[in-house]
């Protein structure tokens, strides 16, 4: 067994034939299943159970978000290689030997993302990769744009958990996804801690998947997407970076979480994302942060001039 897939599942039975059929028919046939489900009322479960018996089901009580199902994923797979996919995806037939041998040849890696198609525009790209700056956004990188764009193989900040592919035993030893996330930005999170740790994140542009976007939540702006995200990002600002990190960062911080918040006030939904930085600051004092060790002081400061290099990033992108 050399790849354990992991997909999180909360009322998603319209998506379910189409990624499971796509995992059927790959070239790498050295890999398990493991579909978590997140207390599913649509019939998910019978679904999987009656057209897809090879799937290892896993049925919690309740929803336990994104990071909740693919912890207990990962805690049930079997392989060395972890790769999470979303629910509302369709790989390509070599997807999986793709992902595989791209964490493969970069042995310093922790995690690999995959090239993500618009599941409804296979002309455009979803996304290729994700970068976080020293404003507090983190963002997708290549979104939108042609499908011939990125095709070569890069160091990324870190990858979308949608589609990629993790070392287990790094997982072990840095931790699993936090929980206190829920949904959003933990795999941002995840990403940024390994890279304190000193591993690198890949993006392997091979390995295919079309992705519908927002299967679970709904749609891309949404008050539930809005204030989670907001509260998140304080506390993966808190959690990741050092007091004296934050503040040399606090300038573009306090003007990043500005630009947002009148973002989302005009679409109706400022108070949602306020709400959010409140309850990010709350969560954040009741967590532990991210131990500061002075071996890792060198990939602070790589991190550090990557932040400030995302910011010309994400105003070219």
């Amino acid at each position: 067994m050399e790849v354990s897939v992991v997909i999180p599942n909360f009322n998603g039975i319209a998506f379910l034939d189409s990624v499971l059929a796509s995992l059927e028919g790959q070239t790498l046939s050295n890999f398990e299943v493991i579909l978590v489900d997140n207390g599913s009322t649509d019939g998910s479960c019978s679904f999987v159970t009656a057209n897809y018996p090879w799937v290892h089901l896993i049925e919690l009580s309740e929803n336990f978000g994104f990071c909740g199902a693919v912890n207990a994923g990962i805690r049930a797979a079997k392989a060395p290689y972890v790769l999470l996919l979303n629910n509302d995806t369709e790989v390509k037939e070599d997807f999986v030997e793709e992902m595989l041998a791209a964490i493969r040849r970069h042995k310093n890696a922790f995690s690999c993302g995959a090239r993500m198609v618009q599941y409804h525009d296979r002309d455009r790209l979803d996304d290729v990769g994700n970068y976080y700056c020293a404003l507090g956004w983190s963002f997708a990188r290549g979104r939108g744009k042609d499908i011939h764009a990125y095709e070569t193989e890069d160091k990324i900040f870190s990858a979308c958990a949608g589609a990629a592919i993790y070392r287990k035993k790094i997982i072990e030893k840095i931790g699993y996804f936090d929980e206190e996330h829920f949904a959003y930005l933990e795999d941002t999170d995840i990403g940024y801690r390994a890279r304190i740790y000193g591993y690198e994140n890949w993006y392997a542009p091979k390995a295919i998947v079309y992705h519908v976007g927002s299967g679970t939540s709904g749609s891309r702006y949404n008050q539930f997407k809005t204030r989670y995200s907001s509260r998140n990002n304080i506390y993966l600002i808190y959690k990741n970076m050092p007091l004296l990190q934050i503040i040399l960062n606090l300038p573009f911080l306090a003007a990043g979480f500005l630009i947002k918040f009148l973002f989302f006030a005009i679409k109706g939904m400022g108070k949602e994302y306020a709400a959010g930085i409140k309850n990010g600051f709350s969560i954040s004092m009741k967590n532990q942060k991210v131990p500061f060790r002075i071996k890792h002081l060198p990939n602070y400061c790589k991190i550090q001039l990557e932040l400030w290099i995302n910011i010309i990033r994400r105003f070219r992108a």
